[in-house]
């Protein structure tokens, strides 16, 4: 493991995680109504290789809840925080993971760089960042 780790927690601290900082490179909001419905707005999250991803503690207070054909969703048993994203059943990322940027602690030193899945975002809000926007 590497010093520079990004560590994490769920509402209620029963689940603690940690993610290497430099491996984690993928900054998205995702805008999908199934992210909408599981965050209770929009999931903004940083995703990285599952090998530089672990669950320092309550790893038995993490439910998974499989939201589709290929993509799980793991959240805090106890206080119920929306915490992970894992593809498991597409192949190119299988081996990845994405943790939301919400349950990070501050300060994370990462920004978001991409709005994703946009044709189907809310009606009740703007994206006007500037950031690159995606309807996929």
């Amino acid at each position: 493991m590497t010093s520079n780790r990004l560590a994490g927690r769920c509402l209620c601290g029963g689940v603690s995680f940690s993610v290497d900082a430099e491996a984690f490179d993928n900054r998205t909001a995702c805008h999908c109504s199934q992210c909408r419905r599981w965050s209770g707005h929009v999931w903004a999250s940083v995703s990285g290789p599952k090998a530089k991803f672990a669950i320092d503690a309550g790893e038995d207070k993490v439910k998974w809840h499989h939201a589709s054909d290929f993509a799980r969703r793991g959240f805090c048993a106890d206080c119920g925080s929306s915490l992970f994203w894992h593809a498991h059943g597409l192949e190119e990322y299988k081996d990845r993971i994405a943790v939301a940027f919400g349950a990070l602690d501050a300060p994370t030193g990462v920004k978001l760089e991409e709005h994703i899945f946009v044709a189907d975002k809310g009606d009740y809000y703007d994206i006007a960042d500037g950031l690159p926007q995606s309807h996929h």
